[in-house]
């Protein structure tokens, strides 16, 4: 396994320059920085290829990640639309592939944060989504490109809420390209074993995120049991990525779309976010292995 960081842990608002961040999480022992992609259509083509020259040079694997915003829900009954959709996947994706991404993840299904009180037919979107998914799934071949579908606790969404669910949908698709993807901080809230959960995506698993059930750092001593979550995927075989996805700075739209109303870095600056950042990732490395 590989062992990552979600770049906003420490950013307040979604994009950016990840430049920085490359050199930092190298150096704080992660093997993985993964960004965000959905401001790519922004940047010039320049710019993936000075990522992708600076991830090598420090030894760093990228990964992709996105939460769909309401025009790129590929559940949308609007066809017009789904086509835009389309048509912004495609130019992600080949940007993914000059800045060697090689996956990315969320509720590439539909869209997020979700409008509950817009209303939603899960039956009919979860079958859109699967048709749109599977073409998708074409797009994203031409680049080697692998998409995670994340299922997200019912606060956020509703089309995908347990690994069951996500199971079902990745099975529905049916292209090699398309996986499912888990998450502890959705799983706490979700799952009735989060070991179990893990175990019935055997063979089906493609990325995984970790935290703990406030969104903190993995550590010991907390709410989740991660021995029980590395024996879970070594028993599935899982090799790929496990990349922590902490959110504990309030502010900016990082902080309003994942709900967070008070400081869970207990005002930590920079530097200390770095350390508890480095000792998580010590720990979760030896925990894992046991």
């Amino acid at each position: 396994m590989k062992f990552g960081i979600y770049y906003a842990y420490w950013a307040k608002e979604w994009g950016g320059d990840f430049l920085p961040y490359i050199e930092k999480v190298g150096k704080l022992g992660f093997d993985v920085l993964e960004v965000a992609c959905g401001a790519f259509h922004l940047s010039p083509d320049s710019y993936f290829r000075e990522l992708r020259a600076a991830a090598q040079a420090n030894g760093v694997i990228l990964s992709g990640g996105y939460g769909p915003r309401p025009e790129h829900n590929l559940a949308n009954p609007d066809n017009a639309a789904v086509k835009e959709a389309f048509r912004f996947y495609a130019d992600v994706f080949r940007k993914m592939e000059l800045a060697g991404i090689d996956r990315i993840g969320g509720a590439l299904y539909s869209y997020w944060p979700v409008d509950f009180a817009a209303g939603f037919d899960k039956r009919a979107d979860f079958e859109r989504s699967v048709k749109n998914m599977r073409t998708l799934a074409d797009l994203a071949a031409d680049h080697g490109i692998t998409l995670c579908m994340e299922s997200l606790n019912r606060f956020e969404g509703y089309m995908i809420n347990d690994a069951s669910e996500d199971t079902a949908y990745v099975r529905a698709v049916d292209k090699p390209n398309v996986k499912a993807m888990l998450d502890t901080f959705h799983m706490n809230i979700e799952e009735d074993s989060v070991p179990d959960a893990i175990r019935s995506t055997a063979g089906l698993l493609g990325h995984f995120h970790v935290g703990e059930a406030n969104r903190r750092c993995p550590a010991p001593g907390g709410r989740i049991d991660w021995k029980a979550v590395g024996g879970a995927l070594r028993d599935v075989g899982y090799d790929g990525y496990v990349v922590m996805e902490p959110f504990v700075r309030m502010g900016g739209t990082v902080g309003k779309n994942v709900s967070l109303w008070r400081d869970l870095s207990c005002g930590a600056d920079d530097a200390q976010l770095d350390a508890l950042a480095a000792q998580s990732v010590h720990y979760l490395r030896e925990v894992f292995a046991e």
